[in-house]
């Protein structure tokens, strides 16, 4: 039995698009995002449609068992890398190596990317202690609208020729 499934949005209820909206637009999560204000529901769900006809997006609803853990997401999506995104369900805790694990497995294994490539507000620690305990590195420090910003970087070695 598959304890972990990946629901892709473009596949969500508007009870699960609701949910998502609020987790976004939570405190804890948007002091994270590049964007900080409050995402409004119609511009949410024009998102979500927009993602149906994009190839290089992809965004799942994270479920463990029959509880809702968090978002993960794939942007950039190239032949050879991806960049990607991680927030969780701000109610529930722990739950980062989970997600974190399933990026690093589907963008692996079903994207087929040799690199894996995370953008992380510079004090947002929490989030660069889980990536570098799984094995990403810090590759720069850039300049990010008004944030300083961490590139970390992810390469399997499996796939690398």
């Amino acid at each position: 039995m598959k304890t972990i499934e990946l629901v892709n949005f473009i596949d969500l209820n508007n009870k699960e698009k609701e949910m998502i909206l609020s987790w976004r637009n939570h405190p804890n999560t948007k002091k994270w995002m590049f964007a900080k204000s409050d995402i409004e529901k119609k511009d949410h769900f024009n998102f979500i449609e927009s993602l149906k006809n994009l190839e290089d997006k992809k965004y799942f609803l994270v479920l463990k068992k029959t509880n809702y853990i968090g978002v993960i997401d794939f942007t950039k999506i190239s032949n050879d890398s991806t960049h990607i995104g991680i927030y969780k369900n701000p109610n529930i805790h722990k739950v980062g190596d989970v997600l974190l694990s399933e990026i690093i497995n589907y963008g692996f294994n079903s994207l087929k990317v040799s690199k894996l490539i995370a953008e992380v507000i510079e004090g947002n620690t929490k989030a660069i202690q889980l990536y570098k305990s799984n094995g990403f590195e810090i590759v720069k420090k850039i300049q990010l609208h008004s944030d300083k910003v961490y590139i970390m970087e992810l390469s399997n070695l499996d796939n690398n020729l």
